[in-house]
């Protein structure tokens, strides 16, 4: 019987599921909403997401991955099959080779709890492949070729830097600063600043409408609602992207200067292709605005976002799977 490719983007705050000549057939946020009392999970994905921040004391909404890796096996096995079901319109009698990709920085513990974790939503065969690479191949850049690339890739949890020249990795690194820190960056802001008590959903909200990591020709506006720390009622703020910017200063410099520590580690003839093909961002952190801006003004080369910056992963390791497949079919 005939494998069927799987690529999984498994990230800290999306999965993505990638099946060979369908392209990214599911995107879900990784959430689970179980029920403390009888330990059943009640519902997955964006149905657990709306759950954030709402539930009763019983019933728990909760992210399985932390900063790019499992934080809660079981449950994190339980979402697997789940979504890979779901993606395959429950047709479990396939045979599975699936690639799952894992951050680089990540230790050979975490990659195996990946790996069996894998095993057990259903594949049987499982490959693992490095944030950065395949978020390279998602972005459409040739990898094989003595040439070099870096690629940025700034996830929910994790933002992976890599150099990469004849299909690996020349030098890397893994900073657990992404886009989590953005929205909690955010909340710490709003309290300080406005005494204002905002959740982590209204956080993301207020980055993705008007969010910025450099400052702007003109200011946007939102108001934003939340409960004032002070009197402990509810209180209405209006909020700049200029203070978003203020607010971003700390985690985005941490990005920057990570960037910055990987370009002094890469050989000159290296250095010398990225600084004539430029820098590469996917991943959903790099839609923050201004971002480009920033990375470009500070390292003094020309910053790009791939095409679809949050499906390059998913793209990337289902197109690793599938050449894999036709290796060894030829």
């Amino acid at each position: 019987m005939a494998y069927t490719d799987i690529g999984i983007d498994l990230g800290t705050a999306s999965i993505l599921v990638y099946i060979r000549g369908k392209g990214v057939v599911l995107k879900e946020p990784s959430v689970v909403a179980y029920d403390r009392d009888t330990e059943r999970i009640v519902a997955y994905g964006e149905d657990a997401r709306q759950m954030l921040g709402r539930t009763p004391g019983n019933i728990v909404a909760a992210r399985p991955l932390r900063q790019g890796v499992i934080s809660d096996y079981e449950i994190t096995e339980a979402m697997m099959k789940y979504f890979i079901r779901k993606a395959l319109g429950h047709r479990p009698h396939f045979k599975l080779l699936m690639a799952v990709c894992v951050p680089s920085g990540v230790t050979e513990v975490e990659r195996r709890a990946v790996e069996d974790a894998a095993k057990c939503a259903g594949a049987k065969d499982v490959k693992i492949i490095e944030e950065p690479l395949a978020a390279a191949i998602g972005a459409g850049i040739d990898i094989i070729k003595p040439c070099g690339n870096m690629i940025v890739d700034i996830g929910g949890g994790t933002s992976d830097i890599a150099v990469i020249s004849l299909g690996g990795t020349v030098v890397s690194t893994s900073v657990k600063v992404a886009g989590d820190d953005f929205d909690e960056a955010i909340v710490r802001y709003m309290r300080k600043k406005h005494n204002l008590l905002i959740g982590l959903r209204t956080a993301e909200d207020i980055k993705i409408r008007i969010g910025s990591a450099y400052p702007r020709p003109e200011a946007d506006y939102m108001d934003v609602r939340g409960r004032n720390l002070v009197t402990g009622l509810p209180k209405t703020v209006k909020v700049s992207s200029e203070e978003t910017e203020e607010a971003l200063r700390e985690p985005t410099t941490q990005i920057v200067e990570a960037i910055h520590s990987v370009l002094e580690k890469t050989p000159p003839e290296l250095a010398a292709d990225i600084a004539d093909r430029g820098i590469v961002l996917t991943g959903g952190g790099s839609l923050l605005r201004g971002l480009e801006d920033l990375i470009a003004s500070k390292t003094g080369i020309n910053t790009m976002t791939a095409e679809d910056p949050m499906t390059a992963v998913a793209i990337g390791t289902g197109r690793y799977v599938e050449a894999i497949n036709d290796a060894r079919d030829a």
